[in-house]
């Protein structure tokens, strides 16, 4: 079945990785019902310093203002089932570990982990705080998957979209998402 997925972009530096999330997103078309989009103004901004222009809003998918509490994802009646925030900041974090809902994100964050449907937050800092490490724990323990920005290097990445792409093509491969990536054991560049 195609699914409904929300995407929260934060101001956390790694606007790559929101960006090869929304390309790889944007190839998955018979495998998505809908896509909505939120961004926070910082997560604007660090997307035009990292990355040097403003495509986010070139994306074919929906965009909602971040206090949209009328998005369809702000109720849990509309059954998106998946939620990723990518990359994740260590405040929207907190927020959504302490059920804040003082955002679109944050509020979309809380009817996903209500409802009993998938969240993967995507951390994006370093090092980490016994605070931080305490928030990941209560939105793992309310079922929530973190995974961080942690990029692999077995596959050889060549640029920095394929170094962002191994943490992404993980993301979507635990939101249930049939995506072509490197998989361990099925190249021989490891043998080299």
């Amino acid at each position: 079945m195609p699914r409904k997925i929300v995407v929260a972009i934060t101001g956390a530096s790694g606007a790559i990785y929101a960006k090869v999330l929304l390309d790889k997103l944007s190839a998955l078309g018979s495998q998505l019902e809908a896509v909505g989009v939120v961004m926070s103004d910082n997560a604007k901004d660090v997307w035009r310093f990292e990355l040097g222009n403003d495509d986010y809003a070139k994306y074919p998918f929906t965009c909602y203002e971040k206090n949209d509490f009328y998005a369809p994802f702000a109720s849990g009646s509309a059954k998106f089932d998946t939620m990723i925030v990518c990359p994740c900041s260590m405040g929207t974090l907190a927020r959504i570990a302490n059920g804040t809902s003082s955002d679109l994100t944050t509020r979309a964050a809380d009817v996903i982990i209500k409802e009993r449907r998938k969240l993967i937050v995507v951390p994006r800092e370093t090092p980490l705080s016994l605070i931080h490490i305490r928030n990941m724990l209560a939105v793992t323990e309310a079922g929530g998957i973190i995974c961080p920005a942690s990029p692999s290097f077995y596959s050889l990445p060549a640029n920095f979209e394929e170094i962002a792409a191994t943490v992404v093509d993980r993301v979507l491969g635990l939101a249930g998402l049939e995506v072509s990536g490197y998989e361990w054991g099925t190249d021989d560049k490891i043998s080299k």
